[in-house]
């Protein structure tokens, strides 16, 4: 008797849940369920329209919006317009020429050419790329609320690709700088600009690689890779994190179109703060050199070589009389280590050598004729590079 009347409940039981199953899947406004208002809220006109419930707290996460650290960033992203004049192809240089016959047959033309920039100081100190400014007559920054003044340039770095300007304006938005080295793979970072002239304009991407180099754009590259959308315009505008905090100055993309595909280098805050202090104590960069041409050692120049490993620098040249040739080293020696740090490759062994105080004593392993050899080198000052107007 008890197990008739068992099953009789547990009968009862599932056909009352497969009928609550079918009731709320098609039918859930009977039991008082509705994940989606049918109400027409207000401003509709009575349209009957879909949509979710106002949520009680504003949008805060990160992985919903990246709105505050736009809003933190963005006042302090300018628009910065160059002019240049360009003298056309086959202009008559003699005066003579010119008073007889005019510049009919050539003349100059003014050039305007457009990118960003990131006011780093309430002072007026803005940040760009050197290519931007590059040769320019004139230079003007245009604010994110609507000034616009005009720019001197205090100094330029050409191996670096970044340039100081100063703009005297009061009451400026400044960026708040980040920390390059903290970043990781994967990182959300957004690109501020102005690509095409259109208007500052946000993209959105992740770090998609650190330490890029020997990408021949600059002497010295230690790039952040973005596929954040970067365009022409952008050069000289801003990397920030997802707080709005500056970790690069976008310089370059790589693209066979011109246009954005993904792949976008910026300069990394940590070494943009090193040069741009340099650039404004004393309007150039200071930097360490030996006087040696490096060439980066492979497996079949080691062969060669008879070296017992494919690790360090093969120097094909020394400089007569510069810091590595009075230390005593010679051509076809192999680079391995600069105060005991290991040198991997050429590029890295410039971006090491470059970061040495001139007048320092700077230690140097070599690989000599299967021996090891220790050597101290007077470190030297770099030359500048010279600065040619474009034609």
């Amino acid at each position: 008797m008890l197990r008739r009347l068992w099953l009789i409940f547990a009968q009862a039981t599932t056909v009352g849940l497969a009928l609550l199953f079918i009731v709320s899947t098609l039918r859930p406004e009977w039991i008082g369920r509705s994940a989606v208002s049918s109400a027409p809220p207000a401003g509709t006109a009575g349209v009957a329209i879909k949509q979710i419930a106002a949520p009680e707290t504003p949008r805060a996460n990160a992985l919903t919006s990246y709105a505050d650290a736009v809003k933190q960033a963005a006042p302090a992203v300018v628009n910065v317009y160059t002019t240049k004049e360009v003298r056309r192809r086959g202009a008559p240089e003699d005066p003579l020429y010119r008073y007889f016959f005019g510049d009919a047959r050539g003349g100059a033309d003014r050039v305007a050419s457009l990118g960003s920039g990131v006011i780093a100081s309430a002072d007026g100190y803005v940040l760009t790329n050197n290519h931007v400014v590059q040769a320019a007559d004139e230079i003007a920054v245009a604010l994110s609320d609507g000034r616009q003044v005009e720019a001197r340039l205090v100094g330029a770095d050409p191996e670096s690709d970044l340039a100081v300007l100063k703009i005297d304006a009061k009451e400026l938005p400044v960026i708040t700088f980040g920390r390059s080295d903290s970043l990781k793979v994967g990182d959300v970072v957004l690109a501020i600009g102005n690509p095409f002239d259109v208007g500052q304009t946000v993209t959105m991407g992740i770090v998609s690689a650190l330490g890029r180099t020997n990408l021949g754009i600059n002497t010295f590259e230690n790039f952040i890779q973005t596929d954040a959308a970067i365009n022409q315009g952008n050069s000289g505008g801003a990397l920030v994190d997802s707080n709005g905090h500056l970790v690069g100055i976008n310089t370059a993309i790589f693209s066979q179109s011109g246009g954005s595909v993904g792949i976008g280098f910026a300069i990394p805050s940590a070494l943009v703060v090193q040069v741009m202090d340099q650039l404004i104590k004393t309007g150039k960069v200071v930097r360490g050199f030996f006087g040696v041409e490096p060439e980066d050692l492979t497996p079949e120049l080691a062969e060669v070589l008879k070296l017992p490993r494919s690790e360090g620098v093969f120097l094909r040249g020394v400089q007569r009389s510069g810091p590595a040739a009075k230390a005593g080293l010679e051509p076809g020696d192999v680079m391995l280590s600069i105060n005991g740090q290991a040198v991997q490759n050429r590029r890295a062994m410039l971006n090491q050598i470059s970061q040495l105080p001139p007048g320092a004593a700077a230690k140097v392993r070599v690989a000599r004729e299967g021996k090891e050899v220790e050597l101290l080198v007077t470190v030297g000052e770099r030359p500048q590079p010279l600065l040619q107007r474009a034609p």
